[in-house]
Order: C-alpha cells, then structure tokens, then sequence
C-alpha cells in the first residue's frame, strides 16, 4: 500500500483530507461558471494534482469531472425554475457549461427529459421529479411534501415589505425582505441524509460548539448559529446533499481538523420567521418558496440559502424550533 493510501486510511489525517475537499467543493460552488481545472483546485486543496484526482474520488465517492458536471446541472436545474424568464442558453452558460448543446445532452442523461420539457412540466405545477435518472442508470422518483396553496392566503404591505402567510394547519410566518450583512463562519460539514435527524444536528453543533468555547468564540451576544444548505433536496440524491452548520466568528479566526471557514455573501434575502415543531421545516421551506415567492415579485438568487437557530428546542416550553428561513432574492 501506498504512503498516499495510508494516510487516507489513518482516522487523523483523513479529517484533514476531508477538511481541504470541502475547501475546494465550496471554490467550486463559487465558481461554478468559470472553467475549472485540475492544477487550479489542487492548488485549493494543497495536493499536487497527480495525489489530489485519486484522494476527491476515494473520499467523495464521484471523480473530480463527475462532480463538478453533476453540481453544474442540478444548479442548472434550480435556476430553470428560480427564473422563468431566463433562456436556457443563458442558464447553461451561468453554470459553466461552453454551449448549449452540452448542456442540452447532459441534462436529458440525468433526467431523462430535455431542460425545456422539464422546466414547463415543473411550472405547471408538477410537484415531483418523475423518474429521475441516478449516476448507475437506475430509475427511481423522488416525492416532495405538497403544500395546499388553496388554504393559504398572503397579505402583502408593499410600503415596507412585509408578508403575513396563515396555512390553515396553523403554520404561521411573517415575511421580511431583507439587506442582510456578510457573515464569516466557522463550519462543520455533512454530506448526506439529514431530514428530521434531530441527533445529526445536536451532533454536529455540539462539535462546533466544543471547538469554539474551548476558544472563546462563545462570549459575545452577537454569535448567531447557522445551517447552511448547499444542494436542493429536490434534484440533488440524499446521500449526495451537503449542508453545514455555523457560527459566526471574526473574520481572521483560525480553524483547524474538521473546522472549516466560509462567507455568505451580503445581500437582499426574504427573511421567513417560523416556531415550528421538529417535523414542520419542510412545511416552513414550502411556505417560503411554495406559498409567498410566487407572489412576491422576487426570483431566487445565486446565493445560498440558510436558517438562522434562534433558540435551543429544549428550553422551549412545547420543544418548539424558532428558526428565520433566509432565501437569497432579486427583483423579478
């Protein structure tokens, strides 16, 4: 065996492997429509890029290529229904794809259907990807939760920005939209299933919180908690869905292991405010994007979404999460 795979194999280095892939799958995301190459995120990810090809894909489970052209169509997918009123050409070419035509071919293999005839079926109100294509060929569908549009109503102050949404099973939000800063954030990642996985969460903040109290970074009012999500659940395979949970920490702090360090970029997001039960967030995402987005005059934008934790569920009197959902958003 060689020096390379025992290190991949030692539980202590490969946290430190794992550390620089998510390094370079964030650049990737935020660079998703220049040309990427292999010498360029190797330098990333501190590998020389004959260690770094065959380290991504024993530890990501795809190729560099597979990768890269796999979070280029799903970010592809998404925008088609963010922005109805954009070409295809236009959004095959945002996502880093050299012409139409590639896109084209490339998007039928993963979902069987051409992005024209995905993107109206979807519009009309289709409220699930039929038989989505996996990497191995199999064929497979993937529900979403509907939402009952019909018993829902918004009212909306147009001076100052304000949804007021009631579902008539007592889900209830206002909605804001919102300038909101840039944050910097110590992170820790999970590639995988996470729906309704209370363990997984606690999990994963008590990591970032043993790391950051044993530094301080715990002292101030001012810290928020994050969970960033950087695939749609929707169109990305649930033991491919990446998301992080955060804290926001000064700018120059220094990580280490398997804490990572990102930026969410500032801008304008609707803000949805939310007490919701455990079992309610994808009621709460479905309000936002389903119920209030389609009568907003907004569009998503390309930014990622977040839920900013306001409370720790425990202390809550009925175990309640207060949570404000942040999609990233422009004018229509």
């Amino acid at each position: 065996m060689s020096e390379m795979d025992q290190s991949v194999k030692n539980p202590f280095l490969r946290q430190e492997y794992q550390t620089r892939i998510h390094r370079v799958m964030d650049y990737i995301d935020k660079h998703l429509d220049q040309e990427l190459s292999l010498d360029e995120l190797a330098k990333v990810a501190n590998f020389s890029p004959f260690h770094f090809h065959r380290i991504f894909h024993a530890l990501v489970g795809e190729t560099l290529n597979q990768f890269i052209q796999r979070i280029r169509i799903e970010k592809a997918a998404t925008m088609l229904l963010g922005d109805p009123k954009k070409s295809i050409t236009a959004v095959a070419l945002d996502c880093g794809f050299n012409s139409s035509a590639s896109f084209a071919r490339l998007f039928r293999k993963a979902f069987s259907i051409s992005a024209s005839a995905w993107r109206f079926e979807q519009m009309q109100g289709k409220s699930k990807i039929d038989q989505m294509v996996s990497k191995n060929g199999e064929m497979k569908s993937k529900p979403r939760e509907e939402i009952d549009t019909e018993s829902a109503y918004i009212s909306s102050i147009n001076f100052n920005q304000i949804w007021r949404i009631h579902m008539k099973e007592q889900l209830q939000t206002q909605i804001t939209v919102q300038t909101l800063p840039e944050m910097h954030l110590a992170y820790v990642r999970h590639i995988g299933p996470y729906k309704g996985d209370e363990k997984l969460f606690n999990r994963l903040f008590g990591t970032l919180f043993k790391w950051a109290g044993a530094r301080g970074l715990l002292l101030t009012n001012d810290v928020k908690c994050l969970t960033i999500y950087h695939d749609n659940p929707e169109i990305t395979d649930e033991d491919k869905l990446r998301i992080s949970v955060c804290i926001t920490v000064p700018k120059e702090t220094a990580v280490d292991g398997e804490i990572g360090l990102m930026t969410v970029s500032a801008g304008k997001y609707a803000v949805g405010h939310f007490e919701i039960a455990v079992d309610e967030y994808q009621k709460a995402w479905d309000t936002l994007c389903g119920v209030w987005l389609p009568d907003s005059g907004y569009v998503p934008d390309d930014r990622l979404p977040f839920e900013v934790n306001l409370n720790d569920p425990r202390e809550h009197p009925e175990g309640k999460h207060i949570i404000d959902i942040c999609l990233p958003v422009r004018p229509l």
